[in-house]
């Protein structure tokens, strides 16, 4: 065989995939195809079929469903978070414009907000970040300590619940407030006070 003819031979087998190999994974890939499916649904069988890998190759970057959707978690709470820190000046609009990434990022992938408002064990770690980043904002309007964290759960579980049932098109009737009334009615409720105070 002459060495004009191995060489185009060998060419060829370089450029032919290996049976069976599977397609280059990445938790950015893995993550991109999860925030496209709805995420109340999705299974890792979908993610896998959308990535176009076996399901063992998917299994080596992520163990479950549960680590799949914090994975999505991480990298919302990542979007939402705004980039400055509150001050007792701007906290107020700090947290207007948190809970307004919120209301966009959560409603932009889909079954995100439905699947935050159930009952179910969260990202600690970014949920967390999320949640002492509001904490901050309460105690720059200056709340104390612990009425800055009743303070999060009250912004928090209003939020999340107004955008999970947004998000799963509970008949809210006709009379339900809009984001931005429910948001300044919301705020202008917070920081939390002890029943009584003025």
């Amino acid at each position: 065989m002459g060495s004009g003819r191995i060489r185009r031979l060998a060419s060829v087998k370089a450029r032919t995939p290996r049976p069976g190999r599977p397609a280059r994974l990445s938790r950015e890939r893995i993550v991109e195809a999860a925030l496209r499916a709805d995420l109340r649904t999705v299974t890792m069988r979908d993610i896998a079929e959308r990535l176009d890998v076996s399901h063992s190759a998917l299994y080596r970057w992520v163990g479950n469903r549960d680590e799949l959707l914090d994975l999505v978690s991480e990298v919302v709470v990542e979007r939402i978070l705004p980039t400055t820190e509150p001050t007792p000046d701007t906290w107020r609009q700090w947290l207007a414009d948190l809970a307004w990434r919120m209301h966009d990022q959560f409603l932009a992938v889909p079954g995100y907000a439905a699947h935050v408002a159930m009952p179910h064990r969260h990202n600690a770690r970014a949920f967390e970040r999320l949640r002492g980043r509001v904490i901050t904002a309460f105690k720059a309007a200056g709340a104390s300590d612990a009425l800055a964290v009743q303070s999060w759960h009250v912004f928090g579980l209003g939020v999340v619940q107004w955008l999970g049932a947004q998000q799963m098109g509970h008949e809210l009737g006709p009379d339900a407030p809009r984001f931005e009334l429910f948001l300044d009615v919301l705020l202008r409720g917070l920081p939390a006070r002890e029943p009584g105070s003025p």
